[in-house]
């Protein structure tokens, strides 16, 4: 293998991790604030149809970006009051959540199966730096979404770790009823969390039906935003963490693919199975070390909070 198609499934492996990456990102905000939310594989598909929709017939990729965000938001709304207003079991409302948004943006994409796109997000390379060698054609010859997404990387990192409203959100996910008893509103904190989580998963879902495979296709998100609950854990929680989780992922996928394309003798429904059963061993390896050290899981991540039992 030559150096110029290693860079190529390094550059195409970090735009198959970025609809993971945000769909991560957003998971890592909900469940710093202790909100578990398994639904976002529903979220990312009714962002990637919702953005479809508006971005081919407004010709408009941004405005499809826009909708994909909002009805991401929307979606989360719901796993909120459920969780936070009503209390349910946070696992049971996630997986509902999830069979909701498979069968709503099924019903919604219907008549988009086949349609070409019209409006999309194509590579722009950055002056001067996608000319540095190697690196500068992995990652500085990309499309816009994927710059933003490292671009929120960063924000979020700062936020989490340099700002109060980030230790405000950090504090809800390990003691709500501290943050409770000094005035904040815990509820508010909560609501906020989980609906920008869902924003972000609905932009990874726009990602990919306009820039990563430019189409509608039913369930087109095929497992990714599982995969992205289980990159949360395996990047403990950290924003930048997460990104190269996601990366690495996607490398793993572009692997496969570009395997396939050589004409390597293994079965093609095998290689399609290489992220997965990655995130099997990630898992796996993950659970271990939380056995030999404290694994940064929130501390009341997925228990229901209320005033009287403070």
């Amino acid at each position: 293998m030559n150096l110029n198609y290693l860079i190529a499934i390094l550059a195409s492996g970090v735009v198959a991790g970025t609809p993971i990456l945000y769909a991560s990102l957003g998971e890592v905000i909900t469940e710093r604030a202790g909100i578990l939310n398994l639904g976002v594989e529903g979220m990312m598909l009714v962002g990637a149809v919702s953005a479809f929709y508006v971005g081919t017939f407004s010709q408009n990729k941004w405005l499809g970006l826009l909708v994909a965000i909002v009805a991401g938001g929307l979606m989360a709304l719901i796993h909120a009051v459920i969780t936070i207003a009503f209390r349910a079991n946070q696992v049971a409302s996630g997986l509902a959540l999830t069979i909701f948004g498979t069968g709503l943006s099924a019903y919604l994409g219907r008549t988009l199966v086949g349609i070409p796109p019209t409006s999309t997000f194509k590579t722009v390379p950055l002056p001067g730096l996608s000319q540095i060698p190697i690196i500068g054609k992995i990652l500085f010859n990309q499309d816009l979404m994927v710059y933003l997404s490292v671009i929120l990387v960063i924000v979020l990192w700062f936020v989490f770790y340099k700002t109060k409203a980030g230790l405000l959100l950090r504090a809800a996910g390990e003691n709500p009823s501290a943050v409770d008893a000094l005035g904040h509103n815990i509820f508010l904190v909560r609501y906020a969390a989980v609906i920008g989580g869902g924003m972000f998963a609905g932009a990874g879902g726009a990602y990919l039906s306009l820039a990563y495979s430019p189409s509608w296709v039913e369930n087109m998100s095929a497992g990714r935003g599982w995969i992205a609950v289980a990159l949360v854990i395996f990047a403990v929680w950290d924003p930048a963490r997460a990104l190269l989780g996601a990366w690495l992922f996607g490398v793993i996928a572009s692997l496969g693919l570009h395997l396939q394309a050589l004409g390597v003798m293994i079965p093609s429904y095998f290689l399609q199975m290489l992220p997965y059963i990655f995130t099997f061993i990630v898992l796996v390896i993950t659970t271990r070390e939380t056995k030999t050290r404290r694994s940064g899981t929130p501390a009341a991540l997925g228990i229901p909070y209320s005033r009287e039992e403070r």
